[in-house]
C-alpha cells in the first residue's frame, strides 16, 4: 500500500519555492506518489458541471501551472518518489509532443512517471486550447495512448489513425521504464473502467464521482469485476495492474460523519480511517491517496504529516 501527496497546481502555493520544498517534505515523509492537476487555461465562463462536487463548480484559483512542466521541476527536486500526472486531460496537447514531454520527464527522473490519462469534462477548455472536438475526446483519448505506446517501443514507430497519423522518424530517448511507463486511467464511468482493462496498466477512480460515486468496498469489487470480464474479453492479462483509489480531503480533527445512519468511510479516528483503507485494500486497491489540508506550506505539510503518523503507520505497520 502506498500514499500520495498532491503538489498543488494553483492557488497560493503555485510557486517554485512552495512546490520544491512540498516535494521533498513528501518524498521524507514516505509518500510513494506526488501527484499534480491539469488545467491549461481556466474560461472566464464555465458551463460544464464540475464532476466532483455537489454544487458541480470547479473550485479554487485561476492561476495554474502547466502540469508536465511543473512535474519536470519536481524530477529535479526528488530522487525516489514516483510523479504522476493526475490525470492528463489526453486530448488538450498533440499527440507526438506529447509523448515526447512525457518521454523526457521519465528520463530526467530516471524512470519515475507514471501518467494518469483522462478524457476530460470543461467543454469550454477544449475549445480554448483548440483540442479536438469535445464530443469526440473518448476516441480521441483512446488513439492517443495507442500512439503514445508506439512512439514509446517502436524503433521505427509509424501510425495511421483519425487524430494521428506520424511515419519515417526517429523518437529517442525512449522512455527509461520498460515497456514504457505506467499509464493509469482515470474516471469512474463505464467507459473508463473498459478504457483501463483495454488500454490502461492501471484504474485511478476519484470516490466522489458525482455520477458514478465509488464510496464502499462493495461498491470498489462491482466495479472491478467489470473491469477483470472487460481484460478477458479482450486477452489482456492484468498482471501488474494498479488500482489507485482517490478518497477524498483528509481530516486531521477526525470527525466521524454520519450518512444514512452509518459512518462515512475515511471520517473518524485514526484507527478507523485505517480500517477503511484495509477495507478497500481487500477489495483490491492497492494505493489509496487523500488531500491534505492547510492554507500554507507549513500546515499542509503538518497535515500530511499527521496522517502518515496517525494512519498510515497503522496500515503499513
Amino acid at each position: 500500500m502506498q500514499f500520495g501527496f498532491d503538489i498543488p497546481a494553483q492557488g497560493p502555493m503555485a510557486n517554485p519555492d512552495s512546490a520544491a520544498e512540498l516535494a521533498r517534505a513528501g518524498e521524507a515523509m514516505g509518500f510513494g506518489y506526488l501527484y499534480v492537476s491539469d488545467h491549461i487555461v481556466v474560461p472566464k465562463t464555465i458551463r460544464s458541471p464540475y464532476p466532483y462536487n455537489a454544487k458541480r463548480k470547479l473550485p479554487g484559483a485561476d492561476n495554474y501551472l502547466e502540469q508536465l512542466t511543473l512535474l519536470t521541476f519536481l524530477a529535479a527536486h526528488t530522487r525516489r518518489i514516483k510523479l504522476l500526472t493526475s490525470v492528463t486531460v489526453i486530448p488538450y496537447r498533440d499527440a507526438v509532443f506529447t509523448a515526447k514531454s512525457l518521454a523526457t520527464i521519465d528520463v530526467l527522473s530516471n524512470g519515475r512517471l507514471v501518467l494518469g490519462a483522462g478524457v476530460g469534462w470543461m467543454k469550454e477548455e477544449f475549445e480554448a486550447v483548440g483540442a479536438p472536438p469535445f464530443e469526440q475526446r473518448g476516441t480521441v483519448t483512446d488513439e492517443y495512448l495507442r500512439a503514445f505506446v508506439e512512439l514509446w517501443t517502436d524503433k521505427k514507430p509509424s501510425f495511421k489513425g483519425r487524430h494521428v497519423r506520424f511515419s519515417d522518424i526517429a523518437f529517442e530517448p525512449k522512455p527509461v521504464q520498460k515497456p514504457h511507463p505506467p499509464i493509469w486511467i482515470g474516471g469512474e464511468s463505464p467507459y473508463a473502467i473498459r478504457r483501463a482493462a483495454t488500454l490502461g496498466n492501471g484504474w485511478y477512480p476519484i470516490s466522489y464521482d458525482q455520477t458514478y460515486p465509488i464510496t464502499t468496498p462493495t461498491r470498489m469489487r462491482e466495479c472491478l469485476t467489470e473491469l477483470r470480464k472487460h481484460a478477458k474479453a479482450v486477452g489482456r492479462s492484468l498482471k501488474g495492474f494498479q488500482v489507485t483509489y482517490h478518497a477524498g480531503m483528509y481530516d486531521p480533527k477526525h470527525v466521524a460523519i454520519r450518512q444514512g445512519g452509518k459512518r462515512k468511510n475515511f471520517t473518524g479516528t485514526p484507527a478507523q480511517v485505517a480500517g477503511d483503507i484495509r477495507a478497500f485494500q481487500d477489495a483490491g486497491v492497492d494505493n489509496v491517496f487523500f488531500l491534505y489540508p492547510g492554507n500554507s506550506v507549513k500546515a499542509l505539510i503538518a497535515s500530511a504529516e499527521q496522517f502518515m503518523d496517525k494512519v498510515g503507520s497503522r496500515v503499513k505497520g
